[in-house]
């Protein structure tokens, strides 16, 4: 069965309460990603997790953000802190390889940018205890964003030095990356979401916008029911 049919046939069927961990990219000291117009990415992921972290609450599920004030360095406490979670989801904002950034002038500061790639990404580790529960809430929280007029960005397979991520459901846009340590060393499922390419010029201004946020938590948020409906096989 393809996976947004599996979407479909898991949304007829009543939803269990889930807790889940939402773990915010990054830190202040080293913020991820710079957007094209030179705003950290640990910012974009407080904002996008604020709103998933919202949207599952509305839904009835237990949640909690790690991360969220941007102390905790050490990947390891954050582990820690996903204890008892029925799943662990990674929340960021995407760049490109190197030699796709070109320069451009904003607000008189020289800035990096690529307009060449654009979507969202989803990726598992194999050497998650638990990473085929994990693949299933990838790849609903994929169909979900589809449905609702997002893309993925696919480029994540392709066969450079950096990348070459293999797909797991390419469908939906999701991607083994076995050896990430925040996805292989948690102890439940664990997922870790690329949102949107902030060095994109266009895309970064849609990530910034708050309907497009509460948008893109609404289809975590349908992805993630689908995953814990009651009669899940």
């Amino acid at each position: 069965m393809r996976r947004a049919a599996l979407l479909l046939c898991a949304l007829a069927q009543p939803v269990a309460a889930a807790s889940i961990a939402i773990d915010v990219g990054h830190y202040p000291e080293k913020p991820g990603v710079i957007s094209a117009r030179g705003r950290p990415e640990f910012e974009f992921n407080l904002d996008l997790a604020r709103e998933i972290d919202a949207a599952l609450k509305s839904r009835g599920h237990t949640t909690w953000l790690i991360g969220a004030d941007g102390t905790m360095k050490e990947l390891w406490r954050r582990q820690r802190a996903a204890r008892g979670a029925d799943l662990f989801i990674s929340v960021h904002h995407d760049s490109v390889q190197e030699r796709y950034l070109s320069v451009w002038m904003h607000d008189g500061v020289e800035r990096r940018y690529s307009d060449r790639f654009s979507g969202f990404s989803l990726f598992v580790s194999r050497e998650n205890p638990d990473w085929s529960k994990g693949l299933r809430c990838a790849s609903m929280i994929g169909a979900a964003l589809i449905k609702t007029g997002f893309k993925p960005s696919l480029y994540h397979a392709d066969p450079v030095l950096g990348e070459n991520r293999p797909f797991a459901d390419r469908d939906n846009g999701v991607h083994y990356y076995d050896h990430l340590a925040v996805l292989r060393h948690a102890t439940m499922p664990a997922l870790l979401f690329e949102a949107g390419v902030v060095v994109n010029r266009e895309e970064e201004t849609r990530m910034s916008d708050i309907k497009v946020q509460k948008q893109i938590a609404a289809g975590v948020a349908d992805g993630i029911d689908g995953c814990f409906r009651k009669d899940k096989r």
